[in-house]
């Protein structure tokens, strides 16, 4: 019989722990390219450095991070510890054919955004220019310039880390053709009345930036994909209600297209991501 790895690791480690701490081993773990990322209870923290040494072995990692503190800031820097391999935690993520580099230590990489991801790849077209307010390392312009292949791609990040990442990830996907990357602010550094389609992925404070999302579609006319976290019980009059609020101001009416559900993002409360059409009235 074929063990799952995590039933290899409760093997590995039956005679490190006491029996009462292998049952809290977590069964769940983010693998970034050849780094994982744990959360351990408190109960094993004298244990971390033997536990992360088999995950390592079982899971083909280099490197093994303890989560400590989950996202922090504004750039929502992941709050981690080495807890076993190499300080040298610079990896290469591959998924559906598209190369992320980053540093799990100071990037977050979400694997719960895949189908989110693997969907982005194809909602455009050859026709369309497309903007990206909140780039990151390229989670969704990547796989829109690779399989959607838009006439252009215009993608903005603040964070100087994930954008230097950015660029080098552009390269390595072989679509600095597609791509024009843009360091800074959004609502300072984005060009006006060019997108047919603009895409809104980040949770937090969205909708502070659906006016500059707005003014980047040409005559103010095209589709956005607005991300935000949404009480269960309120899924779409929440966010709708912001977006006609704004879209008002334009003299502009908002259809709602489709929406998604990302991943759960806390007890009640949901990451969706809202397909919208501004048009005229």
């Amino acid at each position: 019989m074929i063990k799952t790895p995590y039933k290899l690791i409760i093997k590995r480690l039956t005679n490190e722990l006491p029996d009462d701490l292998l049952k809290k081993l977590p069964n769940k773990w983010e693998k970034v390219g050849d780094v994982v990322i744990l959360v351990l209870p408190k109960d094993l923290e004298k244990y971390k450095a033997i536990i992360g040494e088999k995950f390592a072995e079982i899971l083909n990692c280099k490197t093994v991070l303890n989560d400590i503190g989950g996202i922090t800031g504004e750039f929502r820097k992941p709050n981690v510890e080495i807890i076993f391999g190499s300080k040298d935690t610079e990896t290469t993520h591959k998924e559906n054919g598209i190369c992320f580099k980053l540093d799990p230590q100071k990037i977050m990489f979400s694997s719960g955004n895949i189908d989110e991801r693997i969907r982005m790849a194809t909602v455009s077209n050859n026709t369309e220019v497309v903007v990206d307010l909140f780039a990151g390392i390229g989670y969704f312009t990547l796989p829109i310039a690779v399989y959607s292949k838009p006439e252009m791609i215009v993608a903005c990040e603040k964070n100087p880390v994930s954008f230097n990442y950015f660029k080098e990830n552009i390269t390595l996907n072989n679509v600095t053709d597609i791509v024009v990357p843009l360091k800074g602010d959004n609502r300072e550094v984005v060009p006006k009345f060019i997108a047919d389609r603009v895409i809104m992925g980040y949770i937090g404070n969205t909708r502070e930036f659906l006016e500059t999302a707005i003014n980047c579609l040409k005559e103010k006319i095209g589709i956005i994909h607005y991300h935000d976290k949404i009480p269960e019980k309120n899924i779409t009059s929440n966010p709708m209600d912001e977006l006609n609020k704004v879209a008002e101001k334009f003299d502009r009416i908002v259809e709602l297209i489709g929406y998604k559900h990302v991943k759960s993002y806390a007890p009640g409360i949901g990451h969706y991501v809202f397909d919208v059409k501004i048009g005229e009235k």
